[in-house]
């Protein structure tokens, strides 16, 4: 009988370090793949500013494309918010989302080639935050 519980005991006490190990494991890769896909959406981000940037460039030419810059920043930023919980990450994403309603602002007030450096410098520190 003593053997038998004994047999018992361990077959529970290795089940139980299976499942935390699991657990473990589990909540490593979501840690990992919660900062890849900040990495890439920061890439996405930065891909965007860059696209705002030639916009601002080009306005003249062709208005609209401040907008659609703006917009996938927005996109993106809506993306990234909704995959993470890191306090930092998410000061950075407030701290871009700011920057890019103020360039709204001085479209709308008839700003043509408004500063976007507050949202190139916003985009960077993401991309510091986001970098593992």
């Amino acid at each position: 009988m003593a053997a038998s519980l004994r047999r018992r005991t361990a077959a529970v006490a290795a089940t139980l370090a299976a499942v935390a190990l699991t657990a473990g494991l589990t909540t490593g890769c979501d840690a990992v793949d919660k900062a890849l896909d900040c990495v890439q959406t920061a890439d996405a981000i930065a891909d965007s500013v860059t696209e705002l940037q030639q916009a601002v460039e080009n306005a003249s030419d062709d208005p609209t494309q401040l907008e659609e810059s703006l917009d996938s920043i927005d996109k993106n930023l809506g993306e990234i918010g909704d995959k993470t919980d890191n306090a930092d990450v998410d000061k950075a994403v407030k701290d871009l989302g700011k920057a890019v309603d103020n360039v709204r602002t001085a479209i709308e007030d008839g700003d043509n080639t408004p500063d976007i450096s507050p949202v190139t410098d916003a985009a960077g520190e993401l991309t510091k935050v986001c970098t593992p």
